[in-house]
């Protein structure tokens, strides 16, 4: 077996050439091994990449404690320079520390949404296994950052906030590239559950991070940060030398759907005969299984690595089939894509419920109740374990039914109800705060889920781009940069709701930020509905 011709990562020709060398006669199913590991690097990535955004929110609760009122711990020898000063930290030992701290995640947030748009657009245009793998070291270098903070002794709120702002700017190499990834290995047939199941990272990102945050942060703060930020660069460089963007890039493409080769052989030459047409077809399905398996006898190719890939993610797509020749599409172009404003705007609501919930949850269960703050963040979540149920059910009913408008909306028709018993009764006991918080986690998060990840890449394949066109992570960053400044603005807004109108307003602002993500997906439900209704008709 001859070492792959295409863009492959270092790592992967070390292990074809270990595999020539001691694995010559075992058979492997070089797709399904591709794919499996694609999911498993990009599944790490952005596992990684949450990991190292979610240490500040720890953090920052033990930057201003006052000291004066909590023993030091044994480790720690008290003097008369920091006898008043051993547990907070300046410019956050003051009592505006919650808007400082509160500035810092805006800092991010913002930064990540205006720069969402620009690499999206650069994602399209570069080896996405660079583009990840830079992304990451220099995201884990700003993390690292945060964190010397604390041995270095520095003050100045102007540190911390461009710190973060350029974490927030480089983390924005995630979604998009890691979309792309998966976008160009797998059809639609399974890209629901499976985006689904994938989504998950995120929710396990942000459990890392707070246990690692939470390891550290009473002792040495600064830890919480470097830990993560080390983990993140050596996450990158693994990246860098297994991760394969493209199946063209180890001589892997996958095998024509069948549709399509009735497609191909209709567009071949006027002047050739229909059993001429047939003969090149096969022949070239021959040479694409060929390549997508390993160690085959000649002119015998394993069935076992053909995939049935029998339903394309949309009429006249044949991006992952291509010669790797596409031309990149801009902006403009993108946003003219039938349903990207429409979803774009929808999750620009579904995302400020969601993160409102991320950063304000915690603390609405501790004034709300009467449990601790520990077994208040504990609950809290559950908001993200109900998240991973509904982005796996959402992502199944949108592979069964084809509609990805419906599911959304069906789910966000749910969530109201489900907010408003939540605000009303779900503190009464501990059972119903439980069951509520996991079906208001599943209803707010799966259109959330399912918007960023299939949807997303099913519009950058859309028919309207035609063959030479790709807009994946054009289109990705487009909904999610827009969706990133609903969740930008929503904490903002339930902190100002929260101080002067009281908790209650903020769940009917949430109840009406869902509404209005509903609205803007009705043109698209019926859409949906009218081409149900043509194949039951045709059928």
């Amino acid at each position: 077996m001859a070492l792959p011709s295409g863009d492959a990562p270092w790592g992967m020709t070390l292990i074809y050439w270990i595999n020539e060398k001691c694995c010559r006669y075992r058979r492997v199913n070089k797709l399904a091994w591709h794919r499996g590991g694609v999911l498993a690097l990009t599944y790490i990535a952005y596992t990684c990449y949450h990991m190292s955004r979610k240490p500040i929110s720890v953090v920052k609760n033990v930057l201003n404690l006052n000291c004066s009122s909590l023993s030091p711990p044994p480790d720690i020898i008290i003097n008369d320079h920091n006898k008043d000063s051993w547990c907070d930290w300046a410019p956050f030992d003051t009592p505006d520390a919650p808007a400082l701290l509160g500035t810092l995640d805006s800092a991010f947030l913002f930064a990540y949404a205006a720069a969402m748009f620009l690499s999206g657009f650069v994602a399209e245009r570069v080896n996405l296994r660079y583009f990840l793998s830079l992304g990451m070291l220099l995201s884990g270098i700003c993390s690292y950052l945060l964190g010397i903070a604390k041995p270095y002794n520095i003050h100045n709120l102007w540190y911390f906030i461009l710190v973060q702002a350029m974490g927030g700017v480089f983390q924005t190499t995630g979604w998009p590239g890691v979309v792309t990834v998966i976008e160009n290995w797998f059809e639609k047939g399974k890209r629901g559950l499976i985006f689904g199941v994938w989504n998950s990272h995120t929710s396990l990102g942000n459990i890392l991070g707070s246990l690692i945050a939470a390891e550290y942060v009473e002792t040495n703060w600064g830890l919480s940060f470097m830990i993560p930020g080390v983990i993140m660069g050596v996450a990158g460089f693994i990246i860098f030398m297994f991760l394969a963007p493209n199946p063209q890039d180890v001589d892997c493409l996958l095998p024509i759907p069948p549709r399509y080769r009735k497609m191909n052989a209709a567009s071949s030459d006027e002047g050739t005969s229909s059993e001429d047409n047939d003969d090149r077809r096969i022949q070239a399905e021959d040479q694409i299984i060929h390549r997508c398996s390993w160690h085959q006898h000649a002119n015998q190719p394993d069935p076992s690595s053909v995939e049935s890939e029998t339903s394309p993610m949309l009429p006249g797509n044949r991006r992952s089939h291509s010669t790797g020749n596409e031309r990149a599409i801009g902006f403009a172009g993108a946003i003219k894509i039938p349903g990207v404003m429409e979803y774009s705007c929808s999750l620009f609501f579904s995302k400020l419920v969601s993160y409102t919930f991320l950063y304000w949850l915690p603390l609405y269960i501790s004034s709300s109740t009467t449990y601790s703050p520990t077994l208040s963040g504990d609950l809290s979540t559950l908001f993200d374990v109900g998240g991973i149920a509904g982005a796996i059910a959402a992502g199944i009913l949108s592979d069964y039914t084809g509609m990805s408008a419906v599911t959304c909306s069906g789910m966000l028709i749910l969530a109201v109800p489900v907010l408003f018993i939540y605000d009303y009764t779900g503190n009464v006991n501990l059972g119903t705060t439980v069951v509520l918080l996991l079906l208001a986690g599943a209803l707010v998060n799966g259109p959330y889920a399912l918007i960023t990840t299939a949807v997303s890449a099913e519009l950058g394949t859309h028919p309207s781009l035609g063959d030479n066109s790709k807009a994946v992570a054009t289109v990705t960053a487009i909904i999610d940069g827009t969706g990133s400044i609903g969740a930008a603005v929503g904490p903002l807004l339930a902190g100002l709701v929260s101080r002067w109108m009281g908790w209650h307003n903020v769940f009917h602002m949430l109840m009406t930020a869902d509404v209005l993500a509903l609205l803007f997906l009705s043109r698209l439900v019926y859409r949906d509905l009218r081409t149900y209704r043509q194949r039951r008709l045709a059928v």
